[in-house]
């Protein structure tokens, strides 16, 4: 069972090695990556909720939470034959097998990996155009109370309510919330981030001392709704994730009559578990309500028909033809000039790039900060 190299867990009828077991993860509270692993097995009912049958990124901490972690896109070329892939396409045109989790053992082998948080696509395996999730990030800007972040969410629980869907909220494990939806599978990765750039501006609407749609940085203020979280090849870090702060904190499903006082604080790795256990997932229903994005869409129609198109796209992404131009509004706009060469930096709207991305770190392939 146990060596001082590793350490096997028996879950869903599998042996999972965790390797460095003691490992140390979170310097600050000396959580180990063992701890982590324990805390996966605790709660993966709720965890795989939000990633089975899902392809997912590896967002990978081979130093800890406190260490610059790497996104791979491929799967390992050394992988158990029972841990399933699938080949994704991506906006560059380049291709990736990555790994797809259906069941506990799946998830620890992942986390074994270096996998500090989860971070799956809008999509299930089986079909891969057509997501069944908006996600709504919410992203407070400096100096943003928690407090706005909470109005707003409520907001947009009440813009979805109003368009025939509900959202399910959970903390971000950072300083901002998430709002997914489940939806009916019928609409291009396109049209779900048009109905969601529609979503955030009729909060804005609603909201406009807290709210944001603005892309731009320079023309922001309170809380961001980014709905570029929705465009092809995005991710965002799933419930139940536990996320690289000191505290070790966790992206907790929440009912929306907590969202009013709840404290992001309260959901560690440490106190989860006990949550899950005494009051269950909060989420437990999300896939039982799948909605329609159409009275959504007709809002974006109705938008665009009174002069707001379409909104700027991140900067790897084609350039769209009814887009805005793609520079900040203090810059000129360019003349004709070819879509830049982005280099590891800063994007031009003016937000730290993601950390790295490796595609196919574990079989020689090609490294780029790019996405995709």
């Amino acid at each position: 069972m146990a060596s001082a190299r590793q350490v096997a867990l028996e879950v869903a009828g599998r042996e999972v090695v965790i390797t460095n077991p003691d490992k140390v993860f979170f310097p600050h509270s000396g959580h180990t990556k063992l701890d982590l692993a324990r805390y996966y097995a605790a709660v993966a009912d709720g965890a795989l909720r939000g990633i089975a049958g899902r392809p997912i990124v590896l967002k990978r901490y081979v130093d800890g939470a406190e260490g610059e972690p790497f996104f791979q896109k491929r799967a390992p070329s050394q992988h158990p034959e029972w841990v399933e892939t699938v080949e994704l396409r991506f906006p560059s045109g380049r291709t990736a097998r990555e790994i797809v989790v259906r069941d506990a053992a799946q998830l620890l082998w992942i986390v074994n990996l270096g996998c500090i948080d989860l971070n799956p696509h809008p999509v299930r395996a089986d079909d891969l155009e057509h997501p069944d999730e908006l996600r709504v990030d919410l992203d407070p800007g400096a100096g943003v109370s928690w407090d706005d972040v909470r109005r707003v969410a409520l907001v947009v629980r009440d813009v979805l309510e109003d368009h025939g869907l509900r959202g399910w909220p959970k903390t971000s494990g950072s300083r901002g919330m998430h709002v997914n939806v489940r939806i009916e599978r019928r609409w291009s990765f396109d049209q779900v981030r048009r109905a969601a750039l529609a979503l955030a501006r009729e909060v804005e609407r609603r909201a406009p001392e807290q709210a944001t749609s603005k892309w731009w940085k320079e023309e922001r203020h309170g809380v961001f709704l980014d709905y570029n979280q929705n465009a092809k090849d995005r991710t965002v870090a799933s419930a139940w994730s536990v996320r690289p702060t000191p505290d070790a904190r966790v992206s907790m499903p929440l009912t929306w009559d907590e969202v009013a006082d709840c404290d992001p604080a309260a959901f560690t790795l440490v106190t989860t578990p006990a949550r899950m256990a005494e009051r269950g997932d909060a989420a437990a229903g999300i896939d039982g309500a799948a909605g329609s994005l159409d009275r959504l869409l007709a809002l974006s129609a109705a938008q665009e028909a009174a002069g707001l198109g379409d909104a700027p796209w991140p900067p790897h992404y084609k350039k769209q033809g009814d887009e805005p131009p793609r520079v900040a509004p203090s810059r000129p706009p360019p003349v004709d000039t070819p879509a830049p060469h982005h280099r590891q930096g800063r994007a031009s709207d003016g937000r730290a790039r993601r950390p790295r991305t490796v595609e196919g770190a574990a079989s020689g392939g090609r490294r780029s900060t790019a996405r995709g």
